[in-house]
């Protein structure tokens, strides 16, 4: 079930790995959903409730739980493996997501209490499979440099999922209710789970070991790759809505088109430089290219503010993206390396919630400061941050001391 070819890894040597892709075409079935279900529950939410305020309040509940318990629900998967976990797991999901989908369809709406308990519920049910695949991933690929490759592979594909998702999503409600968009989630989830868990690949993945290490449960030594992807999630956050204010000011209004470009130039540079770290033999460790990786995106990010136009700023944007997805993946790999075998999905599960957590209070810092600094004020800021976060990573990586957070 492993492979470690004699030829020079690439993308191609990954996906001729045996069950690589039929397991990770299912897995990215299921992932999909990631990027319908919650445009489209904001939008059903917001059409059933006709308040912004009470749709605001349900995705930040479904986000809330989708987010901070993305690591219990990773240590279930540790510790009965993929089929006794997820059969459960994505069934409450399915569930809960039906249940929302029927009562949004009432005509007279449903109270905001039971929306928000719906959408918190549904989250805490999130099926973990992109932990779990990248888990799986490392079973497949021992060998580190096709492991690195297949990581590169896994975060550019995931992350063309979260601009396709949106898209699908404005198609479907062109000619169908936003609750409509819920149920595509729901069915791709379900046929994406399947096919994952009938892969070979995953029926090899066995219950982990029922007792936990002392000193941080096979854990110990993941806080510098969580700080610094914390530090990576901020600066995303705080760009998404930077953008907007940069357009604002420079008279291109709030919305439209040009936004768009410009984060689409950020997603363009991100896949660009995932694919192409994923290419390079690399000679320095992971632990020694993370700061590195995480200082371009602090460097870059100063210098954005600068930018005299949407155009430039499109540049400045797509250089940081550059950036981004090397960063994610050298964390899951460092994640991996230091992760006790029954602790893996949990590990990169760790990684992923550095992610949407930093996203989420770079969103929330974003709206105070561009309120009160100017646009160019603010990437500096954010750009300074994240260089800290480098040299704050750098620092302990050198001290030989990794394990800023032991986490269990």
């Amino acid at each position: 079930m492993s492979a470690s070819p004699a030829v020079r890894p690439s993308y191609a040597v990954v996906l001729r790995v045996p069950h690589a892709r039929r397991t990770f075409a299912a897995a990215l079935t299921g992932r999909l959903s990631y990027g319908i279900v919650p445009l489209s529950l904001m939008l059903a939410v917001t059409r059933s409730s006709g308040s912004y305020a009470v749709a605001g309040t349900v995705m930040a509940l479904f986000g809330a739980t989708t987010v901070f318990l993305s690591p219990a629900r990773a240590a279930l998967i540790d510790r009965h493996g993929p089929r006794r976990a997820l059969v459960p797991m994505t069934a409450a999901y399915l569930a809960v997501l039906v249940l929302l989908t029927l009562v949004l369809a009432r005509p007279a709406g449903a109270p905001a209490p039971v929306l928000g308990a719906l959408a918190a519920t549904a989250g805490a049910c999130v099926p973990p499979l992109g932990p779990t695949m990248r888990a799986v991933w490392g079973r497949l690929t021992p060998d580190r440099a096709l492991l690195q490759r297949a990581y590169s592979l896994d975060g550019v594909a995931e992350e063309l999922l979260f601009v396709t998702g949106p898209l699908l999503v404005g198609v479907l409600v062109g000619f169908a209710p936003p609750a409509a968009g819920i149920v595509v989630g729901a069915v791709l989830m379900a046929v994406g789970t399947a096919g994952f868990l009938s892969s070979p690949a995953v029926r090899a993945v066995g219950p982990g070991k029922a007792t936990v290490r002392r000193g941080g449960g096979g854990l110990r030594g993941l806080g510098r790759p969580v700080v610094a992807i914390a530090g990576v999630g901020l600066a995303l956050g705080v760009v998404d809505l930077l953008v907007v204010a940069f357009a604002e000011c420079h008279g291109h209004g709030t919305g439209g088109a040009s936004v768009a470009w410009v984060l689409a130039a950020l997603s363009a540079g991100s896949a660009v430089g995932g694919l192409l770290n994923g290419a390079v033999t690399w000679r320095a460790s992971a632990g020694a290219r993370l700061p590195l990786l995480t200082a371009g995106l602090g460097l870059t990010l100063c210098g954005a503010g600068l930018a005299p136009g949407l155009g430039t700023l499109a540049v400045a944007v797509a250089a940081a993206g550059f950036f981004v997805s090397p960063a994610i993946t050298t964390a899951y790999l460092i994640a991996d390396e230091i992760a006790a075998p029954e602790a893996r999905v949990r590990a990169g599960a760790w990684v992923n919630t550095a992610v949407n957590a930093g996203s989420t209070a770079g969103t929330a810092v974003a709206g105070a400061l561009a309120g009160s600094l100017p646009v160019a004020v603010c990437f500096a800021l954010t750009g300074a941050v994240v260089l800290m976060t480098a040299a704050a990573v750098a620092r302990r990586a050198r001290r030989g001391t990794s394990d800023l957070v032991p986490l269990s």
